[in-house]
């Protein structure tokens, strides 16, 4: 008994001695560290009552190992941007080993992340991204969407799937080449494979997984369910690797996986290539997750707040109405005529703030963070959601205000606090695509119909499901064509 006291209060003072030098924080314990003191999934007000104690810049303790925790926008802005190389890295927990095993562009690091990352931009403008290459892909999705509660004839829908299938759809066209129908049971599986991975990272077993490993790897249950997920789609981008060799286009890239394979074949003789299929398995995956997961999500929310706030529903109608014919197809240009509009769709993002923290980077050697010094090895954890609602750089934060993006004349300004993509070198790379997708069907479909509450539903539920992503609850609406 005497030596476990004295072990434990050796644990102790060891840890306060570690933590000189660091950012103030919650007081650490030997084993559960300080990190007990936040209850992430609770309530995002810990975050902030975090920071009211301790400031912009405080140090939370998972164990052993201290995590610097950003809040508000000065202190995110200066600790992603200010030597963003720096704190780089991504943690490597042993559920992202067993999801990615250090591949792809999502959690890899070094070198891997490097190559495949610079590799992953290059070819998504080359595929159009940002220009009417894309464009056309989106347009198209919007079309089918459109078509889709067009045949509803305004009767009460949950709009979930089919605002991820078009999503998804974008996705496939500028990595497989190609789309798939509503009714594709392959195509349906996908996205229930990515479900499935998506619901085990906002579960409470994920966390449990990362703490006792030995959980995920014998008893059965949502690690299993994830793993088999995470195959079934390797196994269907496999086949779609097969299908592209054998029509032997490499000559002729038209889409992500063309690309890949001509840039297997022209570093097969360099060294340090980190090129090959099974990187190109795992990209196509973080494409995936990262641009279907992310912005279906925030379309869930665009059509939710149409309902709560009907007036800038009508306005953004209005406006669509003023500007564009009703026959004319919605572009990404259009946006510079439409500034109420994409007003309202910055809103959307920054209000609906579906990423609350950014997944934890990791300072790749010692370094400076806001004038403290940060050793290699430390953990980084960005509270977006913080910079979207600073009372210093939004005037009324905690109400959905497109004014946000609006100058006293009305045109669309945009704002230097709006970090809904994140920052420095981990910034979402498929910003551009997202925000192309988000305005383009968002218009789409306010330029056909007015979305109403069904009858009967009295209240809207506009909280939040807390996980890796901010869901709004399961809701139908009615599409009423105009």
């Amino acid at each position: 008994m005497e030596f476990f006291v004295f072990c434990s209060l050796f644990q102790f003072l060891n840890l306060q001695w570690k933590s000189r030098g660091f950012p103030p924080g919650p007081t650490p314990f030997p084993i559960i560290g300080s990190i007990w003191w936040i209850n992430f999934r609770a309530d995002h007000g810990s975050l902030k009552k975090l920071a009211e104690t301790y400031g912009n810049i405080c140090t939370l303790w998972m164990g052993h190992r201290p995590v610097v925790v950003l809040y508000g926008f000065q202190a995110l802005k200066n600790g992603l941007t200010n030597n963003s190389e720096d704190v780089s890295g991504r943690l490597q927990t042993f559920v992202f080993n067993k999801m990615a095993n250090g591949k792809g562009i999502l959690v890899s690091n070094g070198l891997i992340w490097k190559q495949q990352r610079h590799f992953g931009i290059g070819t998504l403008r080359k595929l159009g991204m940002g220009n009417k290459g894309m464009e056309r892909g989106i347009q198209t999705e919007a079309h089918y969407l459109v078509e889709f509660f067009r045949d509803k004839e305004g009767e009460a829908v949950d709009p979930s799937f089919p605002i991820v299938h078009a999503v998804s759809n974008v996705i496939c066209a500028v990595v497989f080449g190609h789309r798939f129908s509503l009714e594709d049971k392959t195509f349906c599986q996908l996205i229930q494979a990515f479900n499935s991975i998506v619901a085990f990272g906002n579960s409470h077993y994920y966390y449990l997984c990362e703490v006792f490993p030995w959980i995920a790897e014998h008893l059965p249950g949502p690690a299993h369910k994830a793993k088999f997920s995470r195959d079934f789609v390797h196994s269907f981008v496999r086949q779609e690797i097969k299908s592209h060799r054998e029509k032997g286009r490499i000559d002729e890239p038209e889409d992500f996986i063309d690309f890949y394979l001509m840039q297997i074949e022209k570093t097969k003789n360099v060294p340090n290539s980190t090129f090959d299929e099974d990187n190109m398995v795992q990209s196509v995956f973080d494409l995936f997750l990262g641009g279907s997961e992310t912005t279906a999500t925030t379309l869930r929310w665009a059509l939710l707040f149409m309902l709560v706030y009907p007036d800038i529903q009508d306005k953004v109608q209005q406006e669509l109405d003023a500007v564009v014919s009703p026959s004319h197809l919605i572009c990404y240009e259009d946006r510079k005529k439409l500034p109420y509009t994409n007003a309202v769709v910055h809103e959307i993002l920054r209000f609906s703030s579906i990423i609350l923290i950014t997944l934890p980077r990791e300072a790749v050697k010692d370094t400076t963070v806001l004038g403290y010094h940060v050793p290699k090895g430390t953990l980084i954890m960005a509270n977006i959601d913080s910079a979207l609602v600073d009372p210093a750089y939004w005037e009324t934060p905690h109400q959905f205000n497109p004014g946000h993006f609006l100058d006293k004349g009305g045109n669309f300004v945009t704002r230097e606090a709006f970090l809904a993509f994140s920052a420095g070198h981990r910034v979402c790379l498929g910003e551009t695509m997202a925000k192309m997708e988000l305005f383009i069907i968002f218009c789409s479909l306010l330029q056909k119909f007015k979305f109403t509450v069904p009858e009967g539903v009295k209240e809207i539920n506009t909280d939040i499901i807390f996980g890796s992503t901010m869901k709004p609850h399961p809701y139908k609406l009615c599409a009423v064509l105009r």
